[in-house]
């Protein structure tokens, strides 16, 4: 009898885009003469995840988080971006009621369709150990915990709040900071403790990129840009670098505990209309079409 341990298995490497109504990407991605209602649908049939950015603008409705979820395949998850409220606003400070009323305005409609919750940091935010342990120790780790939190919502979700749950699961957390500070020992011991995800984002160089640790059990990968940020495009051999990285997150070799971990790659690179070609072109490399295995 054999005494090696079988290695774990690979995580599983979904990739999208950020958002998808995007007007110069009609006639380009989308077919000339799709209809715009159907856009969302004809993104699920070529990819198994997108971000919902909506949510960081504005607190969005049951219906619509209904919606989108009628609109693709049950295997389709979607990130939801955080408010900027919370982010911009208040800035991790004092945000209990607004995460209540997050989670009551209608996230948990999705349902097991609900993947990582993304938070990005303004660039003037600088790491501040007890604003970040406060924000992440409030930050709810299962749908159970989301629906008590939203109960607790104001007056402004009264009649509007959607308060039920498909069934008690994990809910994973992603933060995109843009200061240089969250990549100390200090923010990524704090990041480990909550396991929360330290997002990889490649910003064309303007911002840190953090790829060189993993502080959660899943990995977050933005791509904004090679060269030029929300514009370029990625080369073949950039998409190959890339696909090599996540690779090694998804199977252990590029993390310290050598532990594989589920990752999430988004391209928000769509001024041009680059990030759902590069997003198709990334996912081949992993058999990610909507309806494969990783």
């Amino acid at each position: 009898m054999s005494s090696v341990t079988p290695a774990p298995p690979a995580g599983r490497v979904r990739v999208g885009i950020s958002g998808w109504r995007y007007a110069g990407w009609r006639g380009d991605f989308y077919p000339r003469g799709l209809a715009q209602r159907r856009e969302l649908e004809y993104v699920g049939q070529r990819m198994t995840t997108a971000e919902l950015n909506g949510s960081f603008y504005s607190l969005q409705r049951p219906s619509s988080y209904q919606r989108w979820r009628s609109e693709v395949p049950d295997s389709f998850v979607f990130a939801v971006k955080g408010s900027r409220y919370v982010t911009h606003m208040l800035r991790l400070r004092g945000v209990e009621t607004a995460l209540a009323n997050f989670f009551a305005s209608g996230v948990l409609a999705l349902g097991p369709q609900l993947g990582p919750v993304l938070w990005q940091l303004p660039e003037r935010e600088e790491f501040d150990p007890g604003v970040l342990a406060e924000f992440l120790a409030v930050l709810p780790r299962t749908m159970g915990e989301a629906l008590a939190l939203a109960e607790r919502h104001d007056a402004r979700l009264d009649g509007r709040a959607w308060l039920r749950i498909d069934d008690d699961r994990p809910i994973r957390h992603a933060l995109e900071p843009r200061s240089a500070g969250f990549g100390s020992d200090a923010a990524v011991a704090l990041l480990r403790a909550h396991d929360t995800a330290l997002v990889v984002a490649d910003t064309a160089g303007r911002f840190p990129r953090f790829n060189e640790v993993t502080t959660g059990d899943h990995v977050y990968v933005r791509l904004h840009g090679a060269t030029d940020l929300y514009a370029s495009g990625y080369t073949d051999a950039e998409l190959d670098e890339w696909a090599d990285r996540i690779r090694g997150w998804a199977d252990g070799t590029a993390a310290s505990d050598g532990r594989p971990r589920d990752v999430w790659v988004y391209f928000d690179n769509d001024a041009r209309g680059r990030a759902p070609h590069d997003a198709v072109a990334l996912a081949a490399r992993f058999g990610d079409a909507a309806g494969a295995g990783s």
